[in-house]
């Protein structure tokens, strides 16, 4: 018995350890730390850095069961695509691509540590735009808020 819940926990252990979270409403928080997007003009790019832009997300009791990896899902109109997420001793990786309309994916790397009251990561973004090369890093926080989610 003891060998198969060993087992059990190698192959799967985002299922089998999952911490539950609280369900309702969640921030995820999203700040800017560096940009490079060829085109831009410079005094727009440093009047990003610093700024934050927070993602509303709303878990039901089923989806808080499966813990901070409900967090991490993407936005179904970004057409992002999960290609690993790895969770395990309060640390986690992700990688996404993402379509644009036109051009090659963007390619997307998260990294941070994670508990019950949510995570704290960093993104890491890379991609093709016309003009160059584009990269984008931003400080992630995910924080459960006060309410009720509206149904």
């Amino acid at each position: 018995m003891r060998r198969w819940f060993a087992f059990t926990l190698l192959i799967s252990p985002v299922s089998v350890l999952a911490q539950s979270i609280q369900p309702g409403k969640w921030d995820v928080t999203s700040t800017a730390v560096d940009l490079v997007v060829p085109g831009a003009p410079a005094f727009l790019l440093r009047m990003m850095k610093g700024k934050s832009k927070t993602e509303r997300k709303c878990l039901d009791q089923g989806a808080a069961n499966t813990g901070v990896a409900a967090l991490l899902v993407p936005d179904p109109k970004a057409q992002c695509r999960v290609e690993s997420l790895q969770m395990g001793g309060g640390r986690y990786t992700q990688s996404l691509t993402c379509q644009q309309k036109s051009g090659p994916p963007i390619r997307i790397k998260r990294a941070g540590t994670y508990d019950a009251s949510g995570f704290v990561g960093r993104l890491d973004m890379a991609g093709e735009t016309p003009k160059g090369p584009m990269s984008m890093v931003l400080d992630q926080k995910a924080t459960h808020s006060n309410g009720t989610c509206r149904g």
